[in-house]
């Protein structure tokens, strides 16, 4: 056996560059990447919030709560989780709000931009599992998309490996962040040997969540939040075995990363979840800005102007939303007639209060389609290296 024969036939580069400067401003290649995770989540939220009744544009409304709120829950998540850098011995506590050096908690993530979406939610009059639904093919598509910033970064990687899809890593220069160190001929170091890619293998899987729960979503018209819960089982199985690949520095609780624990602990939540609750696709219509709404909810609105389009102003700014199912949001979408609102949910038309005392108006039946009456439309829709995002 000669050295020839055990040299990989091919491997995975990786960039040697992560950060450029634009003048005196660094353009950060995770910066970008997490950008632009945050639009794809966007565009496939837009698409199936508007399937759902809701105005065009909500989502900006919805991301200027949730993002933000996202990165503080990732940032304070990853701080928490991994106390040595800033609260230990020679550990800098300013430090932890420098955010621009990395250090992102996916699990904080998913959890401060949960309340800020649900705070946004109660403020456009939106129930929160819609939203969530919503999103639940969105988010991993954003995750997938994010992670190529570890591939910039060269982190986040597993151990050694000879496959061929193997992956080179370069040599950070811990004075110049996002620049790999050169040898006396200019040339960037590169670690000895390949390792797995586990970024890579967590993107990959991402994409398969979101193709998942498309088609779950297709076939069984999942609503009430199930739709989420299914992304959050999804993802979480797919962590579990990748964090046991990982050879970056790590809490850890008996022997096992810390988000090893974490992974199989929310699975079971969202497992629970999924089991429990039950319920048709919950669908909205709009109560225009102009209309009158009652105080105790559910304003006199029984028709719209069908001249209307869906981007006229009113629809894009509408006071508030009712809940209907999937036979009362047909019949809005064809006459425009706003249906009365069941009992226990947004309470009855005023008008018809009366008539209604006796009657709770609640339908428990699985939805047959979409808004336009077609099934699945949504499916079209070695070495240590830093820990930026756990």
């Amino acid at each position: 056996m000669t050295l020839a024969s055990l040299t990989p036939l091919a491997a995975l580069p990786s960039p040697s560059t992560a950060v450029w400067q634009l003048g005196p401003v660094p353009i950060r290649a995770y910066a970008l990447c997490i950008v632009a995770g945050i639009v794809v989540a966007c565009l496939v939220t837009e698409y199936r919030l508007r399937r759902r009744g809701v105005a065009p544009g909500a989502v900006l409304d919805i991301a200027v709560w949730a993002v933000p709120a996202g990165i503080i829950g990732a940032r304070i998540y990853h701080v928490i989780t991994s106390p040595q850098k800033y609260f230990g011995t020679g550990g800098d506590p300013l430090a932890a709000f420098a955010i621009w050096e990395g250090g992102l908690g996916i699990w904080g993530a998913v959890a401060g931009g949960a309340v800020g979406a649900w705070l946004a939610a109660r403020q456009l009059g939106i129930p929160f599992a819609v939203v969530a639904d919503a999103l639940a093919p969105g988010l991993p598509l954003a995750q997938a998309v994010g992670r190529l910033g570890n591939w910039f970064n060269n982190e986040l990687y597993g151990g050694r490996t000879t496959l061929p899809w193997g992956l080179e890593i370069h040599r950070m220069d811990p004075d110049n962040p996002g620049q790999a160190l050169s040898d006396e001929a200019g040339q960037p170091i590169l670690e000895p040997g390949l390792y797995h890619p586990t970024f890579a293998y967590e993107a990959l899987w991402n994409v398969g969540v979101a193709l998942l729960v498309l088609a779950v979503d297709r076939r069984f018209r999942l609503g009430r939040g199930r739709a989420f819960a299914l992304y959050v089982m999804g993802y979480t199985v797919g962590r579990f075995w990748i964090e046991l690949m990982r050879t970056d520095d790590a809490t850890e609780i008996l022997g096992l990363r810390l988000n090893v624990w974490t992974s199989a602990l929310v699975f079971l939540g969202a497992l629970v979840y999924f089991l429990r609750v039950r319920g048709p696709r919950e669908y909205v219509v709009p109560i225009p800005a102009d209309a009158p709404v009652a105080a105790t909810g559910g304003g006199n609105v029984s028709q719209l102007d069908l001249s209307r389009t869906d981007t006229s102003p009113d629809l894009a700014a509408p006071r508030g939303y009712r809940t209907v199912d999937e036979e009362q949001f047909r019949a809005y979408r064809e006459t425009g007639e706003v249906p009365d609102a069941p009992a226990g949910k947004d309470g009855p038309a005023p008008e018809r209060a009366a008539d209604r005392a006796n009657s709770d108006g609640s339908r428990d039946t699985d939805d047959p389609g979409d808004a336009d009456g077609s099934r699945g439309a949504d499916a079209d829709a070695g070495p240590r290296p830093t820990d930026r995002d756990s």
